[in-house]
């Protein structure tokens, strides 16, 4: 799914671009801040030119003159949106099957039916809460949906009584 529509960007011409996909990790209404998923190296903004946090952006940036100490988007290939939430249903037999056959601190990637992944986290029972928050408010998590193309919804679903967590990537 691709939303270009609202981001203004910027006639820079220049050799100093760089071109790859992003997230947005802290926005509001006067700057915005860019990690670059392959590269880990993180691009402040000039303005917010319309995103926020959660989107992933393919994307061109230039640094804004005259200083160069802020970054300025020049065009958007691509734009989608990747809500993060936990769900109230609990993990799946499958996911309980996985966390049941590992040690509490592992865990195990599978590919889902259909688009995305699973991540089948073991953690102490008493930590889950904790746990789920730490996964939700990780900017790693966005990450690795934003690698995942079609990907659009990070849902967390969590057992406390076993200290199962499910990250499921969905489309």
């Amino acid at each position: 799914m691709s939303d270009t529509d609202g981001i203004e960007t910027a006639d820079i011409d220049g050799s100093e671009q760089s071109t790859a996909r992003y997230v947005v990790t802290n926005a509001d209404a006067d700057t915005a801040v860019l990690r670059d998923i392959d590269s880990g190296q993180v691009h402040t903004l000039a303005d917010n030119p319309g995103i926020e946090v959660g989107d992933v952006l393919d994307a061109t940036l230039a640094p804004e003159p005259p200083l160069e100490i802020a970054d300025r988007i020049v065009a958007v290939d691509e734009r989608r949106h990747v809500r993060r939430h936990e769900s109230e249903e609990p993990p799946t037999a499958h996911e309980r099957e996985i966390a049941a056959d590992q040690a509490v601190g592992e865990l195990t990637r599978r590919e889902r039916a259909g688009m995305g992944e699973i991540h089948v986290i073991t953690v102490p029972p008493a930590e889950t809460a904790d746990a789920v928050q730490d996964v939700l408010d990780d900017d790693g998590t966005l990450e690795r949906a934003a690698r995942m193309d079609d990907v659009v919804r990070v849902e967390v679903r969590s057992d406390s009584e076993t200290g199962t967590i499910s990250v499921r990537y969905l489309p």
